[in-house]
Order: structure tokens, then sequence, then C-alpha cells
């Protein structure tokens, strides 16, 4: 251990600039990549501890904890692009294997992310899950390889047609990942939990008719056919006064058919990064350990490559 010590003291006072700075760099990244897994995971973690669970019939509106199963929405089916299985959430990625010399790499050439809605369900009732934006942690996790771009088969039968050590070339040349939340799988969720329609909800009014002005200002071409009425280029006072007003108006008439219809229940992501939006196949107390594991060991690491790095440049500005 004394020799490894002293051979990297060495380098370090005498060692080729440029290798010296691109380690000594790399480490600092390093160093930084850690502080920020280690400070992101600690928050994530301390989320869910704090946040107590709730029943979807009795959840506030809000940021809110629920506890289930996931579930199908009526109609068309979620279906996994890569193996084909019915599932409520996917992610998936295509890598090829290329070679240039004696370099070769992964190459990533196609991959997609589920954000179509399904259910969340407990004893109590039911709320929709708009999975865009979540930090999912799944159960079901599959990686298998073929000669082709698209999979020809699923990773079971793929594994037993060739044994592990078998052809790392052509026919391993893709590589294929997919992981899926399941249907009648427990589900951990957290995030913005909102009740829309119904009686007695309760609307902005104002921010609403803000929010619709401002989608209609995105398209100036049709605000101004409609509301420019010297056609002049340009929305004077009074013609936005029209504008305001109409937009008033549809916001009112939105509000009463909502009220009209069956509530329902919808958790998506928030727009506050200090709580996000997370999607966990795992039990609580298994993602909090899981979460807290990821902690150390990244801040290990934010430890160890920092201490490395300013110890090695240290002893180079010191030479």
């Amino acid at each position: 251990m004394s020799d490894v010590f002293l051979a990297l003291k060495h380098w370090a006072k005498t060692g080729p600039a440029d290798d010296f700075w691109l380690w000594a760099i790399g480490l600092l990244i390093a160093a930084l990549i850690g502080f920020f897994i280690s400070f992101t995971t600690l928050h994530r973690k301390r989320i869910i501890e704090d946040t107590p669970t709730s029943k979807i019939r009795s959840a506030a509106q809000g940021y809110v904890e629920l506890i289930g199963y996931g579930q199908l929405m009526e109609g068309q089916p979620i279906v996994a692009p890569l193996t084909g299985t019915i599932c409520t959430w996917y992610k998936y990625s295509v890598d090829e294997h290329k070679q240039s010399g004696k370099n070769s790499k992964w190459v990533t050439i196609r991959s997609g992310t589920s954000d179509e809605l399904f259910l969340i369900k407990d004893e109590t009732g039911q709320c929709i899950i708009d999975p865009e934006g979540a930090h999912v942690t799944s159960t079901n996790k599959d990686i298998w390889h073929g000669a082709e771009s698209n999979p020809l088969s699923g990773p079971l039968s793929a594994n037993k047609k060739r044994p592990f050590l078998s052809g790392l070339g052509r026919h391993r040349r893709y590589r294929y990942t997919e992981e899926r939340l399941h249907t009648d799988e427990s589900l951990y969720a957290i995030g913005l939990y909102k009740t829309v329609g119904g009686a007695g909800v309760k609307f902005n009014i104002n921010e609403d008719v803000r929010e619709l002005i401002r989608e209609w200002k995105a398209d100036t071409e049709t605000l101004m056919k409609k509301y420019d009425a010297d056609n002049n280029g340009e929305i004077d006072l009074q013609e936005w006064q029209k504008v305001r007003q109409a937009a008033y108006d549809h916001v009112v008439e939105m509000h009463g058919e909502q009220k009209t219809l069956p509530p329902v229940n919808i958790m998506n992501k928030t727009n506050d990064s200090r709580r996000p939006f997370i999607l966990s196949a795992i039990e609580e107390n298994d993602l909090i350990y899981r979460l807290h594991i990821y902690s150390v060991l990244s801040l290990s690491l934010f430890i160890l490559c920092g201490s490395l790095s300013t110890w090695l440049i240290s002893m180079r500005l010191a030479a």
C-alpha cells in the first residue's frame, strides 16, 4: 500500500501535465456528481419519511402520498414495445455495439418512456396517474441481446437459444433494455393530487383566465383575426378588454361544465423541484432504505474523489 502511495505521490509531482490535470479535473467532477446525487437522494428520502400516507377518498388537495396497486384504465391497454407485455408503465432502450479499431462502446439508437395514464387503487377509491416527469423505480427489468435492431424474441427465449458466453459478435450486436410497472403490482406514489369536476370543486377564476389568455397569445394569428377589429395589425386597449371578457366567459362556462361531471382524482408532477414526483413498485420502507444506501455511497464518492483530487493538486503545486 505504501508503494502505491509513493508512486502516486511521485506521479502527482512529475507526471505529464496533460494527464495529471485530466485526472485531477475528472476526480473533481466525480466528487461534484457524488455530492449532487447524495443531496438529491437524501432529500427524497426525507420527503418520503415526512409525508403521511393518505387514503384516496379522503386525500387533501396538494402534495400527497398514496399506497395501492396499479391498474389500467378502460380502453386500449399499454403495451411495452420490446417484449409486448401489457403493463401500466414502461421505459426502454435499444443499444448498438460499435467498434472502431481497439475501441468499442454501446450507443443508444432508440429509446422511449411511457406517458400514458393509468390508475392507482386502494380500498377507498382510485386516482389517475399521469406519469410524465415521474422518478420511477420498477422491479421488472429485462436486459438481453440480439442480432437485429428490433428484437426477434423476448429475453427468456433469447437466453435459452444461446449460452451467455456464446458469440459476442453479430449475435449480440444489439442490447435491449426494458423496465415496467405491471398491473395489480404494489404501487407507491407521491405527487400533486387534485380533484377535477364535481359540485364541490373550487376554481381560481382569475388564474384560469390569465392562463387562457397566455394560450391565446401563443397563437397570434388567430388572436388578431378574432379581435383586431380595425385591422391595424395590433390589439388596442378596447380590443384587449374584449379579449379578457371573452376569456372570462369561456372560463365560467368551462367551470360550469366541470361541476356537472363526476369528480376525478388525478396525480401528476409538481412545479416545485423540492417536491419530487415519485412512483415505485418497491414498498415504502424498502424504498427509504435504498435511498439511504444511495445517499451514503454517493457521499463516500464525494469524500474520496474530493480528498484525492485536493491532495493530488496540492502535491503538484508544492512541486
